[in-house]
């Protein structure tokens, strides 16, 4: 079955980094657009970024993540440099086309900013 296991979590000061990695299973991992996701307390899961035929990123994030894959791995990252208190979130990743089709997710991963 599709699983997702998200992990690289943590508590980091303004201005710090931080790697999220996301091990994939249970498709064809190389076929498919892979995107991170965040939902930070009381608001909805939004779109970080997105690796498929192009990379794309949301308006709040450009400049400072970037997204990644290892196919041969099965495994999508994220690297979040110059973060700050708004992106405390929960981060999860997941096919980019469950926005249209629903799927399962993951257990996600916390990333709090904080001083």
């Amino acid at each position: 079955q599709v699983q997702f296991v998200e992990s690289g979590g943590g508590l980091v000061q303004p201005g710090g980094s931080l790697r999220l990695s996301c091990a994939a299973s249970g498709f064809a991992f190389s076929n498919y657009g892979m995107s991170w996701f965040r939902q930070a307390p009381g608001k909805e899961r939004e779109l970080v970024a997105t690796s498929g035929g192009t990379t794309n990123y949301a308006d709040s994030v450009k400049g400072r993540f970037t997204i990644s894959r290892d196919n041969a791995k099965n495994t999508l990252y994220l690297q979040m440099n110059n973060l700050k208190p708004e992106d405390t979130a929960v981060y999860y990743c997941n096919r980019a086309r469950v926005t249209i089709v629903p799927g399962p997710w993951g257990q996600g991963t916390q990333v709090t900013v904080s001083s």
